[in-house]
């Protein structure tokens, strides 16, 4: 593997790390009560979380789905966690998540680097 591949799977796995950061404080600024706001900081992302170990990490327990569909359903909960983030009105955040979650898969696909 070369530093390229590297670096671009390290973008990657940050995407995958601010992807359940940014479900968290979706769920915590969606509502104005206390208690809802802390059950789903956490429930959301726990959610995301398990979703993803289950389905899409590269050694899911229920591997149901190829590598490049694996890749592809890992876009999609990018762009949820870009659109999450833009319901709140983190606007320039979001849409700077979805460009550099894009690039960043688009460059996983083009280099292969899912079969890695």
């Amino acid at each position: 593997m070369t530093a390229i591949s590297g670096g671009i799977l390290a973008v990657f796995f940050l995407l995958e790390i601010a992807a359940i950061i940014a479900f968290g404080y979706y769920g915590y600024h969606i509502t104005s009560i206390a208690a809802v706001k802390v059950i789903l900081a956490v429930a959301l992302p726990l959610a995301a979380a398990i979703l993803w170990g289950v389905f899409l990490s590269p050694k899911a327990s229920l591997p149901i789905f190829s590598f490049p569909v694996r890749t592809a359903l890992k876009f999609v909960v990018f762009v949820l966690a870009s659109a999450s983030l833009y319901a709140i009105g983190k606007k320039g955040l979001g849409l700077s998540y979805l460009i550099v979650s894009f690039l960043i898969v688009a460059a996983v696909f083009i280099l292969k680097l899912h079969e890695v």
